[in-house]
């Protein structure tokens, strides 16, 4: 196998790697096109919070999944902003690579597999192929 493709893999990777785990961190705080627009008919503070008024977003709940160790861009239990964002992307990188070149793999392996079995199972049919008339003479 020609080894360039596997060069492009790791230089998407350790791209993909530094914008998650560094560059994340320089996104806006400020909310984004449907944050806002749930907001608006509301009062909030500098903090966000809703403080008067009447808007879709005062009927919002937690996810379900809000106490997950990655939830709100972070990594619970990293105290610092700055590496626990970073971290959360990197891993996250990581994770989506892992499933993502799993199921490429296991595809292959399957499509490679499919091709080599629809074979004739190793038998020679070249002897069998001669002594056989072709097809519409006698």
């Amino acid at each position: 196998m020609n080894k360039r493709p596997w060069a492009f893999i790791v230089g998407g990777l350790l791209v993909a790697l530094v914008l998650a785990g560094v560059v994340s961190n320089y996104a806006s705080s400020h909310p984004d096109g449907l944050d806002s627009s749930l907001l608006k008919g509301c009062t909030v503070d500098a903090d966000d919070n809703i403080v008067g008024g009447s808007c879709p977003a005062q009927q919002t709940k937690d996810h379900e999944l809000a106490d997950s160790p990655l939830a709100d861009y972070g990594v619970r239990g990293v105290e610092n902003g700055f590496l626990s964002t970073g971290l959360s992307g990197v891993l996250g990188v990581l994770l989506t690579f892992a499933i993502g070149g799993g199921a490429f793999w296991l595809l292959r392996r399957r499509s490679s597999g499919a091709a080599s079995g629809g074979s004739s199972a190793g038998r020679d049919t070249t002897s069998e192929d001669a002594t056989r008339a072709p097809a519409g003479r006698s």
